[in-house]
């Protein structure tokens, strides 16, 4: 094993020289969008106090902010602050960015990863069915299923699920975090409400990785090891999940880290339907809002979490297959 991840710190040197650039070029775009924004951000931080407020009070805004100062020195001060932790002040929310992101990338977080987990299982679990009953009723019931979600927006399957399980069955919450007349985040409480969500996103995203696996598991029955092992008479069991699944894992990491983006959009949108306290509302509104400082922050959290997702499939890669070496 130890020498199997020889090779470990060459590939993140490797993936830090592609991921700076690719960080740099991004907070770049996100601070070019917001200087040509026509709002000006002194009358958006004044609300509606900006039609009365003296014109000397937004030019003493904008000279403590500096938004007058040469582009380049402003995205020079703007990096600098960032390098510090100081990811500015959000403009819709009228707090630190970094609180904002801070009491709400956790519930972000674990909506994710619940419905991530979920849908490696599922997918695993039904994809390797299908392929090993490959044309059959299920295989064939399992792909006009995924091909139908695929279709659907994830919006419309959240409003769809609320419609059925929270307000024609009365089963499950319709929104929010806890119970209205909650006191505190309770597990069982958090657990209740989290149910349709997590289940919304992992059915929204499931498609791409059931068929994936169902694909992958019907190519590996076909290998000369598999063939060997059904000669050899092993129970099926053993063939499907000790041999052709295990074949077709590889290609099923790439998948994952490359499906990351997608995920999160999904969530950003699964939050709003379901009014939870995740990243998802506030970058909505911070969109609407032009918060731009806001936006750049999530923006850029959300590329370096997908090149660190990038990472750990190569890392995965080395320990799931023995016969790949990082130091190559």
């Amino acid at each position: 094993m130890s020498r199997r991840f020889a090779g470990a710190g060459r590939v993140v040197r490797r993936r830090l020289l592609v991921a700076v650039p690719i960080l740099v070029l991004t907070s770049i775009g996100m601070f070019a969008l917001g200087a040509a924004s026509p709002i000006d951000p002194a009358k958006q931080y004044a609300g509606s106090a900006a039609f009365t407020a003296n014109p000397e009070v937004l030019a003493q805004i904008r000279a403590n902010w500096g938004v007058d100062d040469p582009l380049p020195v402003q995205y020079l001060r703007w990096i600098g602050n960032l390098l510090r932790g100081d990811l500015g002040w959000s403009t819709s929310r009228h707090e630190p960015v970094a609180s904002v992101i801070a009491a709400r990338a956790g519930w972000t977080l674990l909506v994710v990863s619940l419905a991530l987990a979920i849908v490696l299982l599922a997918s695993l679990l039904l994809g390797a069915l299908a392929a090993y009953r490959r044309n059959g009723i299920f295989d064939r019931t399992l792909r006009a299923a995924a091909y139908a979600v695929e279709a659907m927006p994830v919006f419309w399957i959240g409003l769809a699920s609320i419609a059925v399980f929270a307000l024609a069955l009365g089963w499950l919450p319709a929104g929010g975090l806890t119970d209205v007349t909650a006191s505190g985040t309770g597990f069982g409480d958090v657990a209740h409400h989290l149910v349709l969500p997590v289940l919304v996103l992992a059915i929204s995203q499931a498609p791409w990785f059931v068929l994936f696996v169902r694909d992958g598991v019907a190519d590996s029955l076909r290998d000369d090891h598999v063939l060997a092992a059904r000669a050899r008479g092993l129970p099926g069991r053993t063939i499907l999940f000790g041999h052709a699944l295990r074949t077709a894992l590889l290609p099923f990491l790439t998948l994952i880290g490359t499906h990351l983006p997608e995920l999160v959009g999904g969530a950003i949108l699964v939050e709003t339907v379901f009014s939870l306290p995740g990243l998802g509302g506030v970058t909505v509104q911070a969109a609407l809002g032009s918060d731009f400082p806001l936006l750049a922050a999530i923006t850029l959290l959300t590329t370096a979490a997908v090149l660190t997702a990038n990472l750990a499939t190569d890392l995965a890669y080395a320990a799931a297959d023995p016969r790949i070496r990082l130091d190559a």
